[in-house]
Protein backbone atom coordinates (compact mmCIF):
# COMPACT_ATOMS: atom_id res chain seq x y z
CA UNK A 1 0.00 0.00 0.00
CA UNK A 2 1.09 3.60 -0.82
CA UNK A 3 0.33 6.24 1.29
CA UNK A 4 0.09 9.80 0.39
CA UNK A 5 -0.71 12.56 3.13
CA UNK A 6 -1.16 16.14 2.96
CA UNK A 7 -1.31 18.60 5.44
CA UNK A 8 -3.77 21.74 5.15
CA UNK A 9 -4.08 25.12 6.26
CA UNK A 10 -5.06 24.16 9.68
CA UNK A 11 -3.35 21.95 10.40
CA UNK A 12 -5.45 18.65 9.76
CA UNK A 13 -3.28 16.01 8.12
CA UNK A 14 -5.29 13.69 5.69
CA UNK A 15 -4.35 10.01 4.55
CA UNK A 16 -5.16 8.78 0.82
CA UNK A 17 -3.85 4.94 0.21
CA UNK A 18 -3.44 3.15 -2.99
CA UNK A 19 -2.32 -0.48 -3.65
CA UNK A 20 0.35 -1.75 -5.77
CA UNK A 21 -1.85 -3.21 -8.22
CA UNK A 22 -3.96 -0.04 -8.34
CA UNK A 23 -1.03 1.99 -8.65
CA UNK A 24 0.60 -0.14 -11.44
CA UNK A 25 -2.65 -0.46 -13.24
CA UNK A 26 -3.19 3.54 -13.29
CA UNK A 27 0.39 4.22 -14.66
CA UNK A 28 0.54 1.44 -16.75
CA UNK A 29 -2.78 0.14 -18.41
CA UNK A 30 -2.62 -3.39 -19.71
CA UNK A 31 -5.82 -2.58 -22.18
CA UNK A 32 -4.08 -1.76 -25.29
CA UNK A 33 -5.26 1.39 -27.09
CA UNK A 34 -5.15 -0.77 -30.96
CA UNK A 35 -8.72 -2.39 -29.55
CA UNK A 36 -9.87 -6.27 -30.10
CA UNK A 37 -8.52 -6.02 -33.50
CA UNK A 38 -4.99 -5.60 -32.70
CA UNK A 39 -2.08 -3.38 -34.67
CA UNK A 40 -2.31 -4.49 -37.29
CA UNK A 41 -5.45 -2.27 -38.96
CA UNK A 42 -3.61 0.72 -36.90
CA UNK A 43 -0.66 0.28 -38.53
CA UNK A 44 -2.23 0.53 -42.01
CA UNK A 45 -4.16 3.48 -40.58
CA UNK A 46 -1.45 5.16 -39.63
CA UNK A 47 0.20 4.91 -43.43
CA UNK A 48 -3.05 6.44 -44.64
CA UNK A 49 -2.21 9.30 -42.03
CA UNK A 50 1.35 9.58 -42.85
CA UNK A 51 0.44 10.55 -46.52
CA UNK A 52 -2.37 12.68 -45.54
CA UNK A 53 0.05 14.77 -43.69
CA UNK A 54 2.28 14.90 -46.15
CA UNK A 55 -0.19 16.01 -48.75
CA UNK A 56 -1.47 18.58 -46.70
CA UNK A 57 1.18 20.37 -45.06
CA UNK A 58 3.04 21.05 -48.42
CA UNK A 59 0.51 23.71 -48.12
CA UNK A 60 2.69 26.33 -46.19
CA UNK A 61 5.63 26.28 -48.30
CA UNK A 62 3.41 26.53 -51.08
CA UNK A 63 1.96 29.64 -50.38
CA UNK A 64 5.51 31.16 -50.12
CA UNK A 65 6.27 29.17 -53.59
CA UNK A 66 3.90 30.46 -55.80
CA UNK A 67 4.58 33.67 -54.07
CA UNK A 68 7.37 34.07 -55.77
CA UNK A 69 6.48 31.61 -59.08
CA UNK A 70 3.87 33.77 -59.82
CA UNK A 71 4.83 36.97 -58.89
CA UNK A 72 1.25 37.05 -56.65
CA UNK A 73 -0.06 39.22 -53.54
CA UNK A 74 -0.80 37.50 -50.44
CA UNK A 75 -4.47 36.90 -50.57
CA UNK A 76 -3.79 35.14 -54.15
CA UNK A 77 -0.90 33.33 -52.59
CA UNK A 78 -3.87 32.02 -49.79
CA UNK A 79 -5.85 30.92 -52.88
CA UNK A 80 -3.54 27.59 -52.36
CA UNK A 81 -5.18 26.37 -48.54
CA UNK A 82 -8.28 27.90 -49.68
CA UNK A 83 -9.02 25.95 -52.98
CA UNK A 84 -7.22 23.07 -51.01
CA UNK A 85 -9.85 22.90 -47.87
CA UNK A 86 -12.55 24.21 -49.64
CA UNK A 87 -12.78 20.50 -50.86
CA UNK A 88 -13.80 19.61 -47.83
CA UNK A 89 -16.88 21.90 -47.88
CA UNK A 90 -17.95 20.54 -51.66
CA UNK A 91 -16.99 16.75 -51.75
CA UNK A 92 -18.50 14.98 -47.90
CA UNK A 93 -21.65 14.37 -49.34
CA UNK A 94 -21.04 12.79 -52.29
CA UNK A 95 -18.13 11.15 -50.78
CA UNK A 96 -20.32 9.58 -47.79
CA UNK A 97 -22.50 8.39 -50.71
CA UNK A 98 -19.75 6.84 -52.58
CA UNK A 99 -18.37 5.19 -49.65
CA UNK A 100 -21.50 3.50 -48.66
CA UNK A 101 -21.70 2.18 -52.09
CA UNK A 102 -18.04 1.04 -52.65
CA UNK A 103 -17.32 -0.11 -48.80
CA UNK A 104 -14.70 0.79 -46.87
CA UNK A 105 -11.52 -0.68 -49.19
CA UNK A 106 -12.65 -0.60 -52.03
CA UNK A 107 -13.52 4.02 -50.89
CA UNK A 108 -10.00 4.07 -49.56
CA UNK A 109 -8.23 2.52 -52.67
CA UNK A 110 -10.16 5.15 -54.84
CA UNK A 111 -9.42 7.89 -52.68
CA UNK A 112 -5.71 7.65 -52.74
CA UNK A 113 -6.25 6.99 -56.74
CA UNK A 114 -8.05 10.62 -57.23
CA UNK A 115 -4.96 12.35 -54.69
CA UNK A 116 -2.30 10.55 -56.85
CA UNK A 117 -4.43 12.08 -59.90
CA UNK A 118 -4.61 15.47 -58.66
CA UNK A 119 -1.16 15.28 -57.60
CA UNK A 120 0.38 14.88 -60.63
CA UNK A 121 -1.85 17.58 -61.93
CA UNK A 122 -0.59 19.94 -59.71
CA UNK A 123 2.83 19.32 -60.58
CA UNK A 124 2.47 19.57 -64.55
CA UNK A 125 0.58 22.88 -64.22
CA UNK A 126 2.94 24.69 -62.04
CA UNK A 127 5.85 23.41 -64.48
CA UNK A 128 3.99 24.77 -67.57
CA UNK A 129 3.11 27.97 -65.36
CA UNK A 130 -0.59 28.14 -65.24
CA UNK A 131 -2.14 28.83 -61.61
CA UNK A 132 -5.50 28.38 -61.91
CA UNK A 133 -4.73 24.49 -62.82
CA UNK A 134 -2.40 23.92 -60.15
CA UNK A 135 -5.53 25.04 -57.97
CA UNK A 136 -7.68 22.52 -59.75
CA UNK A 137 -5.18 19.59 -58.93
CA UNK A 138 -5.16 20.84 -55.35
CA UNK A 139 -8.83 20.83 -55.76
CA UNK A 140 -8.83 17.01 -57.18
CA UNK A 141 -6.11 16.14 -54.35
CA UNK A 142 -8.54 17.87 -51.90
CA UNK A 143 -11.95 15.79 -53.44
CA UNK A 144 -9.68 12.28 -52.55
CA UNK A 145 -8.59 13.91 -49.12
CA UNK A 146 -12.25 14.28 -48.90
CA UNK A 147 -13.05 10.32 -49.45
CA UNK A 148 -10.10 9.61 -47.52
CA UNK A 149 -10.99 11.34 -44.39
CA UNK A 150 -15.08 10.52 -44.54
CA UNK A 151 -13.70 7.01 -43.75
CA UNK A 152 -10.75 6.55 -41.58
CA UNK A 153 -11.26 9.03 -38.77
CA UNK A 154 -14.72 7.43 -37.65
CA UNK A 155 -12.76 4.19 -38.78
CA UNK A 156 -9.98 4.84 -35.77
CA UNK A 157 -12.20 5.87 -33.18
CA UNK A 158 -14.29 2.53 -33.90
CA UNK A 159 -11.29 0.03 -33.54
CA UNK A 160 -11.74 -0.27 -30.18
CA UNK A 161 -12.97 1.54 -26.61
CA UNK A 162 -14.25 5.05 -26.79
CA UNK A 163 -11.98 5.76 -23.53
CA UNK A 164 -9.08 5.06 -25.95
CA UNK A 165 -10.17 6.62 -29.23
CA UNK A 166 -8.19 9.75 -28.48
CA UNK A 167 -5.03 7.77 -27.98
CA UNK A 168 -5.55 5.68 -31.27
CA UNK A 169 -6.05 9.19 -33.35
CA UNK A 170 -3.02 10.16 -31.47
CA UNK A 171 -1.26 8.07 -32.78
CA UNK A 172 -2.11 8.76 -36.26
CA UNK A 173 -1.87 12.46 -35.57
CA UNK A 174 2.05 11.51 -34.68
CA UNK A 175 2.30 9.45 -37.92
CA UNK A 176 0.46 12.76 -39.60
CA UNK A 177 2.34 15.06 -38.26
CA UNK A 178 5.66 13.68 -38.71
CA UNK A 179 4.90 13.49 -42.66
CA UNK A 180 3.96 17.42 -41.56
CA UNK A 181 7.41 17.93 -40.32
CA UNK A 182 8.96 16.38 -42.99
CA UNK A 183 7.41 17.21 -46.19
CA UNK A 184 8.09 21.27 -45.80
CA UNK A 185 11.64 20.31 -44.97
CA UNK A 186 11.71 18.20 -48.37
CA UNK A 187 10.03 20.68 -50.14
CA UNK A 188 12.50 23.48 -49.56
CA UNK A 189 15.36 21.89 -49.77
CA UNK A 190 14.43 19.52 -53.09
CA UNK A 191 12.28 22.52 -54.48
CA UNK A 192 13.37 25.77 -53.06
CA UNK A 193 17.07 26.11 -51.63
CA UNK A 194 17.45 29.13 -52.30
CA UNK A 195 14.21 31.21 -52.73
CA UNK A 196 15.26 34.33 -51.05
CA UNK A 197 17.97 35.05 -54.11
CA UNK A 198 15.33 33.68 -56.71
CA UNK A 199 12.55 36.35 -55.25
CA UNK A 200 15.47 39.14 -55.28
CA UNK A 201 16.67 38.35 -58.79
CA UNK A 202 12.82 37.93 -60.13
CA UNK A 203 12.27 41.60 -58.17
CA UNK A 204 15.57 42.82 -60.34
CA UNK A 205 15.38 41.63 -63.52
CA UNK A 206 13.33 43.16 -66.27
CA UNK A 207 10.39 41.46 -68.81
CA UNK A 208 12.72 38.82 -70.76
CA UNK A 209 14.79 36.02 -71.42
CA UNK A 210 16.29 35.97 -68.60
CA UNK A 211 13.67 36.51 -66.53
CA UNK A 212 11.75 33.55 -68.02
CA UNK A 213 14.15 31.47 -67.44
CA UNK A 214 14.79 31.84 -63.98
CA UNK A 215 10.99 30.92 -63.45
CA UNK A 216 10.94 27.88 -65.67
CA UNK A 217 13.85 27.11 -63.82
CA UNK A 218 12.02 27.65 -60.48
CA UNK A 219 9.09 26.18 -61.09
CA UNK A 220 10.65 23.47 -63.33
CA UNK A 221 12.04 21.95 -59.69
CA UNK A 222 8.29 20.61 -58.57
CA UNK A 223 7.24 18.60 -61.30
CA UNK A 224 9.75 15.38 -60.92
CA UNK A 225 9.13 15.77 -56.51
CA UNK A 226 5.05 15.93 -57.01
CA UNK A 227 5.37 12.99 -59.91
CA UNK A 228 7.30 10.68 -57.10
CA UNK A 229 4.64 12.02 -54.65
CA UNK A 230 1.70 10.65 -57.24
CA UNK A 231 3.60 7.31 -58.22
CA UNK A 232 3.85 6.41 -54.21
CA UNK A 233 0.13 7.00 -53.43
CA UNK A 234 -0.98 4.60 -55.86
CA UNK A 235 1.48 2.15 -54.68
CA UNK A 236 0.03 2.75 -51.01
CA UNK A 237 -3.09 2.23 -52.88
CA UNK A 238 -1.88 -1.50 -53.76
CA UNK A 239 -0.73 -2.06 -50.04
CA UNK A 240 -4.40 -1.22 -48.89
CA UNK A 241 -5.79 -3.32 -51.42
CA UNK A 242 -3.90 -6.33 -50.31
CA UNK A 243 -4.26 -5.44 -46.15
CA UNK A 244 -6.79 -7.25 -44.24
CA UNK A 245 -9.00 -4.84 -42.62
CA UNK A 246 -12.14 -5.47 -40.61
CA UNK A 247 -15.42 -4.08 -41.98
CA UNK A 248 -17.12 -2.06 -39.30
CA UNK A 249 -20.00 0.42 -39.77
CA UNK A 250 -20.33 3.64 -38.77
CA UNK A 251 -23.81 4.23 -37.74
CA UNK A 252 -22.89 1.13 -35.25
CA UNK A 253 -21.93 3.23 -32.50
CA UNK A 254 -23.71 2.74 -29.66
CA UNK A 255 -25.31 5.87 -27.91
CA UNK A 256 -23.79 6.17 -24.68
CA UNK A 257 -24.40 10.13 -24.09
CA UNK A 258 -27.23 12.02 -22.87
CA UNK A 259 -26.56 14.39 -26.07
CA UNK A 260 -28.82 13.38 -28.68
CA UNK A 261 -30.16 17.01 -29.66
CA UNK A 262 -29.20 18.11 -33.62
CA UNK A 263 -28.23 21.58 -32.24
CA UNK A 264 -25.56 19.99 -29.89
CA UNK A 265 -24.31 18.04 -32.82
CA UNK A 266 -24.11 21.01 -34.87
CA UNK A 267 -22.40 22.89 -32.32
CA UNK A 268 -19.94 20.64 -31.98
CA UNK A 269 -19.55 20.54 -35.91
CA UNK A 270 -18.50 23.97 -35.73
CA UNK A 271 -16.22 23.83 -33.10
CA UNK A 272 -14.71 21.41 -35.20
CA UNK A 273 -14.77 24.16 -38.14
CA UNK A 274 -12.83 26.92 -35.57
CA UNK A 275 -10.63 24.30 -34.58
CA UNK A 276 -9.36 22.99 -38.32
CA UNK A 277 -9.07 26.87 -38.98
CA UNK A 278 -7.17 27.50 -36.07
CA UNK A 279 -5.25 24.63 -36.93
CA UNK A 280 -4.18 25.69 -40.30
CA UNK A 281 -3.21 29.38 -39.41
CA UNK A 282 -0.85 28.25 -37.09
CA UNK A 283 0.25 25.56 -39.34
CA UNK A 284 -0.13 27.20 -42.71
CA UNK A 285 0.30 30.84 -42.24
CA UNK A 286 3.23 30.68 -40.27
CA UNK A 287 5.48 31.59 -42.77
CA UNK A 288 3.34 34.33 -43.75
CA UNK A 289 3.25 35.53 -40.69
CA UNK A 290 6.78 35.48 -39.95
CA UNK A 291 7.72 37.29 -43.22
CA UNK A 292 5.39 39.84 -42.17
CA UNK A 293 7.45 40.29 -38.32
CA UNK A 294 10.63 40.95 -40.62
CA UNK A 295 11.85 36.88 -40.64
CA UNK A 296 13.99 36.50 -44.22
CA UNK A 297 11.86 33.83 -46.27
CA UNK A 298 14.97 31.57 -46.30
CA UNK A 299 14.19 31.21 -42.86
CA UNK A 300 9.89 31.70 -43.18
CA UNK A 301 10.12 28.53 -45.37
CA UNK A 302 10.18 26.01 -42.51
CA UNK A 303 8.35 27.39 -40.29
CA UNK A 304 5.92 24.77 -40.71
CA UNK A 305 7.48 22.46 -39.63
CA UNK A 306 8.09 24.47 -36.66
CA UNK A 307 4.55 24.28 -35.98
CA UNK A 308 4.02 20.19 -36.87
CA UNK A 309 6.85 19.27 -34.34
CA UNK A 310 5.31 20.85 -31.38
CA UNK A 311 2.64 19.32 -32.64
CA UNK A 312 3.63 16.05 -32.99
CA UNK A 313 5.48 16.37 -29.32
CA UNK A 314 1.86 17.41 -28.15
CA UNK A 315 0.42 14.28 -29.46
CA UNK A 316 2.91 12.00 -27.70
CA UNK A 317 2.25 14.44 -24.15
CA UNK A 318 -1.38 13.23 -25.00
CA UNK A 319 -0.72 9.21 -25.52
CA UNK A 320 0.73 8.82 -22.52
CA UNK A 321 -1.49 11.50 -20.52
CA UNK A 322 -4.87 10.87 -21.67
CA UNK A 323 -6.76 8.73 -19.85
CA UNK A 324 -4.37 7.83 -17.54
CA UNK A 325 -3.60 11.41 -15.84
CA UNK A 326 -5.94 13.33 -16.79
CA UNK A 327 -9.54 13.02 -18.63
CA UNK A 328 -9.43 13.71 -22.54
CA UNK A 329 -11.87 16.36 -21.66
CA UNK A 330 -9.58 18.12 -19.34
CA UNK A 331 -7.30 17.88 -21.54
CA UNK A 332 -9.11 19.40 -24.27
CA UNK A 333 -10.06 22.13 -21.70
CA UNK A 334 -6.36 23.08 -20.82
CA UNK A 335 -5.39 23.05 -24.31
CA UNK A 336 -8.26 25.93 -25.14
CA UNK A 337 -6.62 27.49 -22.67
CA UNK A 338 -2.78 27.07 -23.43
CA UNK A 339 -4.15 28.39 -27.00
CA UNK A 340 -5.43 31.61 -25.76
CA UNK A 341 -2.35 32.46 -23.63
CA UNK A 342 -0.34 31.97 -26.15
CA UNK A 343 -2.61 34.32 -28.52
CA UNK A 344 -2.19 37.31 -25.86
CA UNK A 345 1.50 36.76 -25.65
CA UNK A 346 1.89 37.27 -29.40
CA UNK A 347 0.26 40.88 -28.71
CA UNK A 348 2.83 41.46 -25.74
CA UNK A 349 5.89 39.93 -26.67
CA UNK A 350 8.45 42.12 -29.06
CA UNK A 351 10.47 41.47 -32.28
CA UNK A 352 9.99 37.59 -33.85
CA UNK A 353 8.91 35.98 -30.33
CA UNK A 354 5.16 36.06 -31.45
CA UNK A 355 6.86 33.46 -34.32
CA UNK A 356 7.42 31.17 -31.48
CA UNK A 357 3.92 31.82 -29.72
CA UNK A 358 2.27 30.85 -32.77
CA UNK A 359 4.59 27.56 -33.19
CA UNK A 360 3.84 26.33 -29.69
CA UNK A 361 -0.03 26.74 -30.89
CA UNK A 362 0.74 23.18 -32.33
CA UNK A 363 1.14 22.22 -28.68
CA UNK A 364 -1.55 23.20 -27.63
CA UNK A 365 -4.11 22.11 -30.53
CA UNK A 366 -2.72 18.61 -30.62
CA UNK A 367 -4.91 16.73 -28.49
CA UNK A 368 -8.35 18.91 -29.29
CA UNK A 369 -9.01 17.11 -32.11
CA UNK A 370 -8.73 13.49 -30.84
CA UNK A 371 -10.91 14.55 -28.25
CA UNK A 372 -13.69 16.22 -30.13
CA UNK A 373 -14.13 13.70 -32.79
CA UNK A 374 -14.81 11.04 -31.09
CA UNK A 375 -17.37 12.72 -28.64
CA UNK A 376 -19.49 14.20 -31.08
CA UNK A 377 -19.29 11.11 -33.11
CA UNK A 378 -20.37 8.79 -30.43
CA UNK A 379 -22.83 10.98 -29.14
CA UNK A 380 -24.38 10.69 -32.93
CA UNK A 381 -25.02 7.61 -32.12
CA UNK A 382 -26.84 5.84 -35.04
CA UNK A 383 -26.10 8.92 -36.72
CA UNK A 384 -22.79 9.13 -36.95
CA UNK A 385 -22.87 8.10 -40.85
CA UNK A 386 -23.90 11.63 -41.86
CA UNK A 387 -22.30 13.39 -38.69
CA UNK A 388 -19.17 12.33 -39.99
CA UNK A 389 -20.27 13.73 -43.55
CA UNK A 390 -20.62 17.41 -41.52
CA UNK A 391 -16.95 17.30 -39.24
CA UNK A 392 -15.34 16.43 -42.29
CA UNK A 393 -17.35 19.60 -44.08
CA UNK A 394 -15.68 21.57 -41.12
CA UNK A 395 -12.20 20.82 -42.29
CA UNK A 396 -13.27 23.60 -44.53
CA UNK A 397 -12.31 26.05 -41.73
CA UNK A 398 -8.62 25.41 -42.98
CA UNK A 399 -9.82 27.83 -45.81
CA UNK A 400 -12.22 30.18 -44.36
CA UNK A 401 -10.57 31.40 -41.45
CA UNK A 402 -6.67 31.77 -43.07
CA UNK A 403 -8.80 33.64 -45.67
CA UNK A 404 -10.42 36.49 -42.93
CA UNK A 405 -6.65 36.82 -41.50
CA UNK A 406 -4.45 37.41 -44.89
CA UNK A 407 -7.44 40.36 -45.95
CA UNK A 408 -7.52 41.51 -42.03
CA UNK A 409 -4.15 42.12 -41.89
CA UNK A 410 -3.97 44.58 -44.46
CA UNK A 411 -5.91 46.61 -41.80
CA UNK A 412 -4.47 45.82 -38.73
CA UNK A 413 -0.91 43.99 -38.58
CA UNK A 414 -0.45 40.37 -38.78
CA UNK A 415 -0.49 40.10 -34.63
CA UNK A 416 -3.81 41.15 -34.20
CA UNK A 417 -5.33 39.57 -37.23
CA UNK A 418 -4.37 36.26 -35.71
CA UNK A 419 -5.26 36.30 -32.20
CA UNK A 420 -8.57 38.66 -33.44
CA UNK A 421 -9.37 35.24 -34.78
CA UNK A 422 -7.69 32.79 -32.50
CA UNK A 423 -9.08 33.55 -29.29
CA UNK A 424 -12.80 33.56 -29.99
CA UNK A 425 -12.21 30.07 -31.88
CA UNK A 426 -10.71 29.05 -28.65
CA UNK A 427 -13.21 30.85 -26.00
CA UNK A 428 -16.26 28.65 -28.21
CA UNK A 429 -14.29 25.21 -28.58
CA UNK A 430 -14.25 25.51 -24.93
CA UNK A 431 -17.23 27.03 -24.01
CA UNK A 432 -18.72 24.08 -26.07
CA UNK A 433 -17.17 21.24 -23.63
CA UNK A 434 -18.04 22.94 -20.44
CA UNK A 435 -21.69 23.17 -21.85
CA UNK A 436 -21.28 19.61 -23.00
CA UNK A 437 -20.15 18.03 -20.03
CA UNK A 438 -22.63 19.59 -18.19
CA UNK A 439 -25.45 18.33 -20.64
CA UNK A 440 -24.30 14.95 -20.19
CA UNK A 441 -24.16 15.09 -16.72
CA UNK A 442 -27.99 15.92 -16.74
Amino acid sequence: MFLLSIRNALGHRYTFGMSRRDLLVRWFPTESPAGRYGWRPVIVMSALFFSIGFVTWLNGPLITFVQVAFSLSDVAAFLVPACFYLSYLVFPLPATLLSRRTGLRKGLIIALCIMAAGTALFGECITVRSYAGALTGLGVLGAGLTLLQITINPYVSLLGAPDRAAQRIAIMGVSNKFAGILAPVLFAFLVMPDVGNVASGLKNTPPGPEREALISAFTGAVHGPYMIMALLLLVLALFVSRARLPELDIGSTEVSLNVTSSGWLLSGVFAMFLYVGVEVLAGDAIGSFGHALGLPLDTAKYLTAVTLAAMMAGYIAGMIAVPRFIAGEHCFLVSCTAGIILCILTLLLPGTLPVLCVALLGFANAMIMPTLFPFVLQAAGEKGSRITALLVMAFSGGAVLPQIYIHVTQFCGARLAFSALAVPAYLFMAGWMIAFRKMRAA
